[in-house]
Order: C-alpha cells, then sequence, then structure tokens
C-alpha cells in the first residue's frame, strides 16, 4: 500500500505544479542571470540580421555589353571554317555554336589550327577568341598566333598572344596591324570605341595556330571566335543623313526624283490582239 506525503503526491512520483501543468523538473529550471543573457543574445542577432538588408539595398546592377559592339557588324558566317584535326562531335559546328560550353577540341600534334577562308575580301576591325580554363584546365591554350593573308602562300603573323588562365572572352592584339588609340587625355580608357579610326586588317584569309596549351597538354580547346568589321549603317544617323540632304541642292533633289510613268501613243497591232475562237 503506497503511503501519501503532505505534497500532494506518493513516494514515486514529483510533488505536482500549482497550476496543474505537471511535475517540474529542475534541469527546466530558469535562473534571472540565465533568462536576461538570453535577452541580450536575442537583441544581438537581432541587429545583426539588420545589417545585411542594408547593404543589399546599396548593391548595384551591371547591365550586360550589347552585342556585337556598338558600330561593329558580325562577319563570321562569311567564310568557311576548316580545322586541322577534330574529335568526333567536338568540330567547327561546335566552334561556330553561340553556346559557349560547346567546344572544338583537336586530335593530333601541334600546332593545330583553324582556317577561315572569307569568300570576298573582308576589312576586319575586331578580333576575339573564348577561352575556359576553369573548365578545359590542360587543354586551355598559353601561346597562340594570328596569321592573316591573301591566300596560304602569302599568310603573314600579324599577332602573337601568350595566356596563364584565360576565363571569357578576349581580344586579339592589333597593334601589329596598326596604331591604336584607346586613351583620351586624361589617361582613362574610353567607355565606346570609335571603329572608324582603328586599324583595318584586309583578308581573304585568317588562321588561328595554337602553339601550346597548359601543362603542356597535347590537345586542345577553343570554345568560340568572332570577327568584326565596321557597320557603315550606323555611322550615317538620322542628324548625319539631314544635314547631308540639308546641303544638296534643290535641283539635285529634283532630279533624285523617280521619273513619273507617261502615257504613250502606241497602237496594239492585230496580231497582239486576243484570238478569236472560229
Amino acid at each position: 500500500m503506497e503511503e501519501d506525503y503532505p505534497g500532494g503526491g506518493n513516494r514515486y512520483s514529483a510533488p505536482a505544479q500549482p497550476n496543474g501543468r505537471g511535475p517540474r523538473s529542475p534541469r527546466h529550471a530558469e535562473t534571472p542571470t540565465q533568462a536576461q543573457e538570453v535577452d541580450d543574445g536575442d537583441m544581438q542577432v537581432g541587429e545583426y540580421e539588420e545589417a545585411p538588408e542594408e547593404e543589399e539595398e546599396g548593391e548595384e546592377e551591371f547591365e550586360p555589353e550589347p552585342f556585337p559592339p556598338p558600330g561593329l557588324k558580325e562577319i563570321s558566317s562569311l567564310a568557311s571554317w576548316t580545322v586541322s584535326t577534330a574529335k568526333p562531335g567536338n568540330g567547327v559546328a561546335a566552334l561556330r555554336s553561340p553556346d559557349t560550353s560547346l567546344f572544338w577540341q583537336s586530335d593530333g600534334p601541334q600546332p593545330h589550327l583553324l582556317s577561315i577562308h572569307f569568300f570576298k575580301l573582308v576589312s576586319i576591325v575586331h578580333m576575339r577568341i573564348y577561352l575556359d580554363f576553369e573548365s578545359d584546365e590542360s587543354y586551355t591554350p598559353t601561346k597562340i598566333q594570328f596569321l592573316a593573308g591573301m591566300g596560304v602562300h602569302d599568310i603573314q603573323e600579324f599577332a602573337e598572344m601568350t595566356f596563364e588562365h584565360p576565363t571569357g572572352w578576349i581580344d586579339v592584339d592589333f597593334s601589329n596591324v596598326g596604331p591604336i588609340e584607346d586613351e583620351n587625355e586624361y589617361g582613362e580608357p574610353l567607355r565606346e570605341i570609335d571603329w572608324s579610326k582603328r586599324p583595318v586588317l584586309r583578308a581573304f584569309l585568317v588562321q588561328v595556330r595554337i602553339l601550346e596549351n597548359h601543362q603542356n597538354g597535347k590537345d586542345t580547346h577553343l570554345r568560340a571566335v568572332q570577327l568584326f568589321a565596321r557597320d557603315e549603317t550606323q555611322h550615317m544617323s538620322g542628324s548625319v543623313r539631314n544635314e547631308v540632304r540639308a546641303n544638296i541642292p534643290e535641283r539635285a533633289v529634283s532630279q533624285q526624283k523617280a521619273p513619273v510613268a507617261e502615257p504613250n501613243n502606241i497602237k496594239l497591232a492585230s496580231w497582239m490582239l486576243e484570238p478569236d475562237l472560229r
């Protein structure tokens, strides 16, 4: 038989709380000092969470660069592209694709050649290539030669570039083609390039020679190549066209109008009429 205790329980149960929530364990007791520390900690956490929101409001959004660059037009489609060697599925089609996750992979001894044959004489003012060291590693080129000419017999080198860890679009050096003025009087680079003052590379054939790869790799990965010429249509803006038209004499403007068709007095012959059914 169990004995009753003054606390309202027996010897096997803890005394009940006055609010009827059951026995209270000593380990759940909170001292005023602990509660104050928790409150202080909550205040610190609240202050810390507000700080990143202020930083997010101050972040600036960068707009992507327009393609093609203002004043240029891409002429890569005017050429026939050939490569020295290629792995199956990683040939010219992958290199010409706008998706930079695809690439041309060579399959042979160095140097690896990419030949771009144009169907007519072109004037190239800008050229760029896409490399990705983070994805390709030992397949990444570290030394590339760029050549141009009328054909394979008179082709000449106009640039040679070396890379360490290239990632993204890289502009081909045109300093040997002609003088390049990129800076203003304050020594800062210009935001918009005047391509009409840039050197022009006139050629039927452009060749890319990959001489070395990272870590002496054998095969190479080249993800994209683009060539640009001047866009003459952008040079004649609306205001410029109006100025040019204002300087033309009225007589010359009237002569440029399409001639109006006047009626003639030619009579149709009998054999030019519709045939009669007899």
